[in-house]
């Protein structure tokens, strides 16, 4: 219904709405290395937001590390990029649920016993906001937590991926003169069901033609095909 690049306008809208507190969550899936990061930070930038205002956790979470960060970053916009242990937890997604109700009030509460000398609360409440950034497919995320968020699905064709490369051809290696880029993205898209497609794989070949005029193809082809 909406074309690519419709879709990342409309996830920098709802990036923005998390950003300004209208909305406690947003689920960002789909395949890697074609702009959600990057998307996500650019608006950080954009909304002025400040080194104390935001964080970015990437990695593997513990449910008590998960509670451990909201109590540490509350009333911070927290991004967990790549961070899909959080989601696949079921104590981890129990402590969502409660980090992202749409009541005034959200408390978050972890009832297993603590040690004496831990430093957390066993209850706070919690007035952050989340945005996670997931491979994940959508499907496969619960229910709970996209009931609670605004879900942006990227997923995408092999055409659709090329449409978007196209689309910010002129924002990556700016040095690179916009024909050697051209170059590199009409050898992705004649070999789009031989290779990786995402973003990476358009700056490793671009480099590769500008370095190599006259052999690059068949370095690309060494570098980067998947058969």
């Amino acid at each position: 219904m909406y074309n690519i690049n419709e879709r990342f306008d409309f996830l920098n809208k709802l990036i923005g709405m998390v950003i300004d507190g209208l909305t406690p969550s947003l689920v960002i899936c789909g395949p890697g290395g074609l702009g959600k990061s990057h998307s996500v930070i650019s608006m950080i930038k954009e909304k002025d937001l400040l080194d104390f205002e935001w964080t970015q956790i990437k990695g593997y979470s513990t449910a008590r590390g998960l509670y451990n960060v909201l109590c540490d970053n509350n009333d911070k916009v927290i991004i967990f990029d790549d961070c899909d242990s959080v989601l696949e937890d079921k104590v981890a997604v129990n402590i969502l649920k409660s980090a992202l109700d749409s009541y005034e009030t959200r408390t978050i509460t972890w009832m297993a016993k603590m040690n004496k000398s831990d430093e957390y609360p066993q209850q706070f409440n919690f007035t952050g906001r989340i945005i996670f950034i997931s491979n994940k497919n959508r499907n496969s995320i619960d229910d709970a937590i996209l009931s609670r968020s605004l879900t942006v699905d990227l997923s995408m064709t092999a055409d659709e991926k090329i449409e978007r490369m196209e689309f910010i051809l002129n924002n990556i290696l700016p040095e690179v003169s916009y024909t050697i880029k051209k170059d590199a993205l009409d050898y992705l898209s004649e070999k789009r069901y031989e290779v990786q497609l995402n973003i990476r794989s358009l700056i490793i070949t671009s480099k590769i033609r500008l370095a190599h005029p006259d052999t690059w193809r068949d370095l690309a082809d060494y570098m980067i095909s998947t058969k």
